[in-house]
């Protein structure tokens, strides 16, 4: 049992004095290790001339979403982004703001041409393709997605109690 505990005394090392100014490197002898090269991808360096803009027009909101041609949103807009609050997000003027914001953001990625498809009943239906035609880009085609409801299925029967 002595000879563990001499083992052990003897294995613990004995702290060595520590001098101001010493640094890792100079006790271990290393040479500074510089960091490695991290190449950044520039996002958005690619321009896109021909995208489609994606406005939702409901009740209470205008979005409008400008993607290229596979579905990659390039620049994105709302009226609540845009600074309005309340009943004023379902305005014609706001559609407007919205649509000349996302669409200059578009524009500035080398965007000039789009396809416009509108879905919703709102206000600012029309006012947002004249938005972006008035940021500069030219509408090729305006196409209606709105969503038609059949009426479904047939609904099961009646409950009598």
């Amino acid at each position: 049992m002595a000879e563990d505990t001499d083992k052990k005394k003897a294995a613990v090392a004995e702290p060595t004095e520590v001098k101001a100014g010493v640094t890792a490197a100079d006790i271990l002898g290393d040479e500074p290790v510089a960091a490695p090269v991290v190449h950044k991808k520039v996002r958005g360096a690619r321009s896109i001339p021909v995208g489609v803009a994606h406005i939702n027009a409901s009740f209470n909101n205008t979005q409008v979403a400008i993607t290229d041609p596979k579905g990659g949103v390039i620049a994105w807009s709302s009226a609540g982004r845009a600074g309005f609050k309340g009943s004023r997000k379902s305005t014609a003027f706001a559609a407007t703001m919205v649509a000349q914001e996302a669409g200059r953001t578009a524009a500035s990625k080398g965007m000039h041409e789009v396809e416009v498809r509108l879905q919703g009943a709102g206000a600012g239906r029309e006012s947002a393709v004249r938005g972006l035609q008035s940021a500069g880009l030219s509408v090729s085609l305006i196409q209606d997605v709105t969503p038609v409801a059949h009426n479904g299925c047939r609904a099961r029967k009646r409950r009598r109690v």
